[in-house]
């Protein structure tokens, strides 16, 4: 079973800047334990303090990180810069079901698209969803990834050539992980009936807003924007698809009205798995 908690810091006065250099260090090796699952940092927008999320795959991850080199100094750092001593950790339950996902799975990291090219698609994206680049995995001017390795561990065509990878990242999410092939037999992008991924899904808080600059940034919408359907439905809920550029399907979706749960089919009551939404 996984341990959650939320971990507050005071800083004692003229501290501030020197916990959030330690908050900031910590955070980056944290993340690299392969028990934990989640480890976000925020500061008061009052500026009274900082707030650690935490989540750990089970106990014993939860103890290997109290282990941590990074965290005994962590918190010997603490005793001085910080009311108290240290961090006030409370820890949190959920409300909803249980994750009953295998103790070795977290979730979606990333969603691999193919383009026709890496940087013109990377501008599209960056225009249209403000997405960020993370890092080239193998850049333009790199050594092309063919051969018979490739091609059996990634099912490519006999002579593709990868040439070009792209991490990037839009908003609270998933990564992109973004290919350009050379050399191999390729198919157009798919519609929305055909096997197999077929989108993927960006929340938008205006949608109005994110059409237009979709559009602006070369995407093509399907139709105007429309009412969400079944539970989903609401005053301002609604939805809309596109097809970027070279022709992959995107949806732009918005339901600031909610989901209505209680008429989810099949369920009685409230449902106890709730959709994952980004945050704001």
């Amino acid at each position: 079973m996984t341990r959650s908690m939320m971990a507050r810091i005071t800083p004692v006065e003229g501290q501030t800047s020197q916990v959030r250099h330690h908050v900031e260090a910590l955070a980056r090796r944290v993340r690299r334990e392969a028990g934990n699952i989640r480890f976000e940092t925020h500061e008061a927008s009052d500026a009274s303090g900082f707030v650690i999320i935490e989540e750990y795959r089970d106990d014993d991850a939860f103890q290997r990180h109290l282990a941590m080199p990074h965290t005994q100094q962590f918190n010997a750092a603490l005793e001085s810069l910080a009311e108290g001593g240290g961090s006030s950790v409370t820890e949190l339950a959920p409300l909803g079901e249980p994750d009953d996902s295998p103790a070795e799975i977290r979730a979606i990291d990333h969603i691999g698209l193919t383009v026709p090219d890496v940087e013109a698609a990377s501008l599209f994206f960056a225009d249209a969803f403000g997405a960020r680049r993370v890092y080239d995995v193998l850049p333009r001017d790199g050594e092309d990834m063919a051969g018979e390795g490739p091609e059996k561990e990634l099912g490519l065509s006999a002579g593709t050539r990868i040439v070009h990878m792209r991490l990037m990242r839009i908003g609270n999410g998933p990564c992109l992980e973004i290919f350009q092939m050379e050399d191999g037999e390729q198919q157009a992008p798919p519609r929305l009936q055909d096997i197999g991924l077929t989108h993927f899904g960006l929340y938008v808080d205006d949608i109005q807003s994110a059409t237009r600059r979709f559009e602006a940034a070369g995407g093509e919408l399907l139709s105007p924007t429309h009412p969400l359907a079944g539970v989903e439905d609401g005053p301002h809920n609604a939805g809309v698809y596109g097809r970027a550029p070279w022709g992959m399907l995107v949806e732009l979706l918005s339901y600031p009205d909610g989901i209505d749960y209680s008429n989810t089919p099949g369920n009685a009551d409230e449902a106890k798995t709730l959709r994952w939404t980004p945050h704001p």
